[in-house]
């Protein structure tokens, strides 16, 4: 169900269960954590004026409208199971276009500070989930005849790698000045509660069998059997081990309230790719050698002792590989590497080795993979109070100090219609005692970096910006 549907919806009443780990982003979600991702896109503003020289929202939104029946996730809320409380998504029998695609106009001159402090707000607010959960905001008065489009999507609808599916739907390769017409689309009717409850009895009862099948194809092979379960046990040992280890407390990692504030900036692309060879590292080494010492100015702005400091990172891995007949924009299908950055570390190309070192030993250990085989797990139980339980020692025991995403994207210009995508930066959420998030990614040309914090917590976010780029002129002065 999670794939492609039909444009025109049969009448039999239709219901998905989320998955464990898409649930789970419900879940983290307080007043002061929403848990969504998005994505800032700038563009060239002149092939979508119309002739008083405002932007073409109409245009715009007729555009979005003839895409979304290639996302049917896009027309669908959130509801409950009765007793056991689980999520499931249903066709919105109310879906109005015009409320999840807005418009707003920057006050002049339209500097980058005016549309800073507009996207921390807007990611600051909640999504509403009696609706499907996405907005985009068309902002135009942007300087330099430019516009910018704010994606923002729950977390449990996308990944960083699903999320890009929106617009992989919006965008093109060449200019197509005019926008398709949308094919019709009728919402499927909802459940009866007695539906719900069935299915899940149907899904419980059908455990026991499941688990039986699974031992007699084991016995079949008995010493393949063992093998991938001595691999699979090992690596989940090991990556829940790196999974709840504690860490020191630092200036960002502090109880968060809900409003935000972001900052971005673009590295060169092929300037990182010279130093992946001249270092013999991979761009994502890179990467994280350039976070280090963003994160490593700020400690130092803010006092702290670095010398002895584990300073910990999350890191999302794409498990879509790793997963059988896992489709682009089918939910959360993301593992994570622990580990430490060399914020201590002085010399710069130390610090690469360190940490090239470290995700080298993480892709030999096969962490994520045991880490993505324990969600699984806990999906295959179908438990809704474990799912809980996971999420609430999580939000307690905090393992790490920030995440750090980095999703490759495409590298040929994307166009909006006839306007070209000039830079596009991605924006993550912040989780409990986590006031700062670092999202990066590549395209055109460019490494694009994103950066959220919470409003009270990094005031200084600039700080950390300003650190990333004299940490990559470091590396290429070296």
């Amino acid at each position: 169900m999670a794939g492609r549907v039909p444009a025109v919806a049969s009448s039999e009443p239709f219901f998905e269960r989320l998955s464990t780990q898409d649930s789970s982003f419900l879940m983290f979600e307080t007043r002061h954590t929403p848990m969504h991702v998005s994505a800032l896109a700038l563009f060239d503003a002149a092939p979508l004026r119309r002739a008083d020289g405002a932007l073409d929202v109409a245009r715009v939104r007729v555009h979005v409208a003839a895409s979304l029946h290639q996302l049917p996730r896009y027309r669908q809320r959130i509801v409950t199971t009765p007793v056991e409380g689980h999520p499931v998504w249903i066709d919105d029998e109310r879906f109005n276009l015009e409320y999840h695609v807005r418009h707003t106009c920057l006050p002049p001159p339209g500097d980058e500070a005016a549309l800073r402090a507009l996207v921390g707000r807007v990611l600051s607010q909640q999504l509403d989930r009696q609706k499907p959960l996405w907005e985009i905001w068309l902002i135009e008065g942007l300087e330099g005849y430019r516009f910018a489009l704010l994606i923002k999507v729950h977390h449990c609808m996308v990944d960083g790698v699903g999320g890009m599916d929106l617009l992989e739907q919006l965008l093109s390769t060449e200019p197509r000045p005019e926008p398709e017409p949308a094919p019709p689309w009728e919402p499927r009717p909802p459940p009866a509660a007695w539906r719900l409850l069935a299915a899940a009895a149907l899904r419980s009862g059908r455990a026991p069998a499941l688990a039986l099948d699974a031992m007699a194809f084991a016995a079949r092979r008995p010493r393949e059997t063992a093998r991938e379960l001595s691999r699979s046990l090992a690596a989940m040992g090991g990556a829940l081990r790196d999974g709840i280890r504690l860490v020191t407390g630092t200036p960002h990692n502090r109880p968060i309230g809900a409003h935000r504030r972001v900052a971005w900036l673009s590295l060169d692309l092929a300037e990182a790719k010279a130093l992946r060879k001249r270092l013999a590292c991979t761009v994502n080494d890179v990467v994280l050698a350039v976070v280090t010492g963003g994160v490593r100015a700020f400690l130092l702005e803010r006092g702290v002792r670095l010398r002895g400091l584990d300073y910990r990172v999350v890191i999302p891995v794409n498990m879509r590989a790793f997963r059988e007949g896992t489709e682009p924009g089918s939910g959360n299908r993301v593992a994570a590497w622990f580990l430490s950055l060399p914020v201590a570390e002085t010399d710069p190309a130390r610090r690469v080795q360190r940490i090239c070192r470290e995700t080298q030993r993480l892709r030999e250990s096969q962490a994520a993979v045991g880490l993505d085989w324990f969600t699984r797990i806990v999906d295959w139980t179908g438990s809704s109070l474990l799912t809980y339980a996971g999420v609430r020692l999580a939000a307690r025991v905090h393992p790490y100090h920030l995440i750090v995403s980095n999703v490759p994207g495409p590298q040929s210009p994307l166009h909006l219609l006839g306007a070209r995508m000039l830079a596009l930066h991605p924006q993550l959420p912040l989780f409990e005692s986590q006031g700062l998030g670092v999202a990066v990614l590549s395209y055109d040309g460019k490494l694009c970096f994103g950066l959220v914090g919470d409003w009270d917590v990094v005031p200084d976010l600039d700080v950390v910006v300003a650190g990333i780029r004299q940490a990559f002129d470091e590396l290429r002065a070296l």
